[in-house]
């Protein structure tokens, strides 16, 4: 008797990268198809895969001009890719099911609680809800604001200006950086109009849903939020005050980027600049134009992105934030790791060192691989590497140029740091090993 071989999931985290896959999938055979394409002729295998991930990961990172290689189709497929990406492809899922059948299973709970972030299986039900409501909420109001800046200022007809209001809001929210101009945003750099409400749209999707949602029930009682509200609150304001300055600071007279700008213009733009590698990959000044220096600060904020749980990328800013008490605590030499009056668990800070270790490792050997096989500078390669690992975006103009086996790379790195070196291992693991017993203790030799 011959019977089918089925692979089983055994871990929810295999269903999770599984959707992500399929949607990949789904997006690049819409893309290759010749309506998408603006033109004759279709997509490449490799232009359509390579944009289909970057959409779906919530990235911006383009091969092709996408204003001007995409159709009307083509773009309505990647709006599609960005807003199903930012909910999480599990997440959608159980939405869909809670609208057909208002039921969900304990399958389907502990898929969307891996996806969510959620720590019990009760509250599922309800934060897949609030995400969706939440998400198309704050899209919406961002929609509005630029929609109609865009009809009443730049001579766009309603329904242009709806449709350019509706996808930069979407993709704001979501954190992918995807414009329908071929300069991103860099027309619009001293606009407060189109450049305020698009970086606020990227700061509330990088604050993460468990953060939004305790903040609209204790927004007057900050004595009573969660340690992670408090830690993303506090780590988020320093990293945006603080990328803000730095880039200012540095591009102020640089006239290739804000040198020409006045004043309110240069602190626009430096503002603007500094939220957007929380990882949005929009842009209002010329990346490529920037001082090394810039780059390499703007890699350090790509590299640890947005907060837990939202449309951000990077290892965290909760995850920095662990490493940081933990570092602290070791040099005072107390035993214990405590952060605003509450003690960290161990498997927290392994979990943290795992994270930025791995997370280093793929940034590393990655750009090792750029330079092996281009000509392209340590600078370039590195950046490159950070903004399509940590789901950013930014690019300084090398990506369209890239050979394939680089944009095959590229196409990987930010597969995987969508969904987390912890998710991805946890889901290629076929089984949870325990130790019935302890080793003997002894103690290496550190520093």
């Amino acid at each position: 008797m011959v019977t089918r071989w089925r692979p089983r999931v055994r871990h929810p985290a295999q269903m999770v990268v599984a959707g992500f896959a399929m949607a990949i999938a789904l997006g690049t055979g819409l893309l290759m198809l010749p309506v998408a394409k603006a033109g004759s002729g279709s997509a490449s295998g490799l232009e359509a895969v390579f944009t289909s991930t970057s959409a779906v990961c919530v990235t911006g990172l383009i091969v092709v001009d996408t204003p001007e290689y995409w159709s009307g189709f083509g773009q309505a497929v990647i709006l599609a890719l960005i807003q199903v990406g930012g909910f999480g492809i599990m997440t959608f899922a159980s939405w869909l099911v809670l609208l057909v059948s208002h039921r969900m299973g304990l399958k389907a709970r502990l898929t969307a609680a891996t996806e969510t972030k959620t720590l019990g299986l009760g509250d599922v039900r309800t934060v897949v809800v609030r995400v969706v409501k939440v998400s198309l909420l704050l899209e919406a109001v961002t929609a509005v604001i630029l929609t109609v800046r865009f009809g009443t200022t730049y001579d766009e007809s309603w329904p242009r200006a709806l449709w350019l209001g509706v996808f930069h809001a979407v993709s704001a929210f979501n954190n992918a950086g995807f414009a329908l101009y071929s300069d991103s945003m860099m027309g619009f750099v001293t606009d407060p109009w189109i450049c305020l409400p698009i970086a606020g749209a990227v700061i509330a999707g990088g604050l993460g849903f468990p953060v939004l949602f305790e903040l609209r029930r204790r927004f007057r009682k900050p004595r009573s939020w969660s340690l992670h509200t408090k830690i993303v609150l506090g780590a988020s304001g320093i990293f945006l005050v603080g990328g803000s300055l730095f880039v200012t600071a540095l591009e102020w007279s640089n006239p290739a980027t804000l040198g020409p700008l006045d004043v309110p213009g240069k602190i626009l733009a430096g503002f603007f600049q500094g939220v957007m590698p929380r990882t949005a990959g929009f842009n209002s000044v010329d990346i490529a134009q920037m001082n090394p220096a810039t780059w390499l600060g703007t890699d350090v904020l790509m590299f640890v992105g947005g907060a837990s749980a939202g449309t951000a990328g990077g290892i965290k800013v909760t995850t920095f934030a662990v490493l940081f008490f933990v570092i602290y605590a070791e040099i005072r030499g107390e035993a214990a790791v405590n952060i605003f009056h509450r003690r960290l668990h161990g498997d927290l800070q392994r979990q943290a060192l795992t994270v930025v270790l791995l997370s280093v490792a793929a940034v590393a050997t990655s750009t090792l691989a750029f330079m092996v096989f281009t000509d392209f500078s340590l600078d370039q390669s590195l950046f490159e590497v950070t903004s399509a690992f940590a789901t950013v975006g930014l690019s300084t103009g090398i990506t369209a140029g890239l050979p394939g086996g680089e944009q095959a790379l590229l196409t990987a790195l930010m597969f995987i740091g969508r969904l987390g070196p912890i998710t991805i291992a946890s889901a290629l693991a076929l089984r949870l090993r325990v130790r019935m017993y302890d080793l003997p203790e002894e103690r290496p030799v550190i520093g």
